[in-house]
Order: C-alpha cells, then sequence, then structure tokens
C-alpha cells in the first residue's frame, strides 16, 4: 500500500504501475479490457499514480530509487498480449530479452536489482485471460529496486532508473497489443 500524505489513506499501489510499464504502442488495459480502436492519448493518472508521483517529488529520485528504500518483498506482475502477425519467433525474442533483465538490469555500482524473475504461456482454461499470452513475475527486495527497475515515465532523472530496462520497453512494444501490470507487497501467506 501507499500512503497518500494529504488524505493519510491507503492506495493501491498498482495502479501507478500499470502506467509505468505503458510501453510504446502497447496501451494498458482500460476499464473495459479492451484498449481503444485508436492510439490511445496517455490515460488520466488514477489516485495511486498521483499518490506515487508526489512520494516521489517529495523524497526525491535518487532516494525514491534506492535499494534500502523501503525494504521487502515487492512483487511485479505484468502480462503481454501481442499484436497480430507477431510471430513466434518475435514472441520468443521478447520474452529472452525480458528474462534477461536478470543479469542486465544494474545499479551504476553493479548490483543486481532483481531477484528473481518467472515467466510461462497463459494457460488457464477458466476463460477469463482478456487476451492476455505471456505472463511474468518480477520479483525484488524493496520498493526501490522496483521504482529503479520501472523508471520512465515515473523516474526521469538520469542514473534514477534502468537503462536495460528502459531499452526492452523500447524493444518489445511494437510487438504488444496490450500490456497489464501489477504490483502488490505480499500479505503473510495463508496456511490450510
Amino acid at each position: 500500500m501507499v500512503f497518500s500524505h494529504a488524505l493519510k489513506t491507503p492506495l493501491p499501489l498498482c495502479g501507478a504501475l500499470c502506467l509505468a510499464f505503458a510501453l510504446a504502442g502497447a496501451p494498458a488495459l482500460g476499464a473495459t479490457g479492451h484498449p481503444s480502436a485508436s492510439r490511445p492519448a496517455s490515460p488520466a493518472l488514477d489516485s495511486a499514480a498521483l499518490a506515487v508521483r508526489a512520494e516521489l517529488n517529495a523524497v526525491g529520485a535518487a532516494r525514491f530509487t534506492a535499494p534500502d528504500y523501503k525494504p521487502g518483498v515487492v512483487r511485479h506482475m505484468v502480462m503481454f498480449a501481442f499484436r497480430p502477425g507477431t510471430t513466434a519467433a518475435q514472441r520468443a525474442e521478447v520474452t529472452r530479452r525480458f528474462v534477461a533483465l536478470t543479469t542486465l538490469s544494474r545499479r551504476p555500482d553493479g548490483k543486481a536489482v532483481v531477484a528473481s524473475l518467472e515467466t510461462g504461456a497463459q494457460s488457464s482454461g477458466e476463460n477469463a485471460d482478456l487476451g492476455l499470452e505471456q505472463g511474468y513475475l518480477v520479483t525484488f527486495a524493496s520498493e526501490g529496486d522496483r521504482n529503479f527497475y520501472v523508471g520512465r515515465p515515473i523516474v526521469t532523472e538520469a542514473g534514477c532508473f534502468d537503462p536495460a530496462h528502459d531499452a526492452f520497453k523500447t524493444f518489445a512494444g511494437p510487438y504488444l497489443a496490450r500490456v497489464v501490470v501489477f504490483d502488490f507487497t505480499p500479505a503473510a501467506p495463508a496456511a490450510p
């Protein structure tokens, strides 16, 4: 949860990060689950996106992206729907480059940003996948690591965002029809 300093109320973090991974030509799903027919204008910022930007402005980019900023596990779920006509080889290359971020995503001092990364093709038979085809689960050791990784459009200050992830977004964007990003800090696991 992110707390709005103005409202002192918890806000879900995922809305801000859905916007954060809006790739060129790959809109996040809207309320209906479908991108608009034409290329959409930048979506209005929701309350979580506004809160994250206010937090960034309050603490500054260097602190917001520091590895010790808000330590604790953060999960970053990313799901793609590919554009029609994207070949199997192109899809495989998108996934290969995404997975490569486990070693390529580094801070200026060389320290790794990603704690772990898992991927797989959609295989649920529940008919609730909204056309999403490939999923990724990226784990970070802190919100600062996640913030550094996500970078633009939230963090734009040079040296305060991951150039490898930024380059991946530029590469992958033309192949993607839709992108969904949902981040959360895991609650204590439930046991039977």
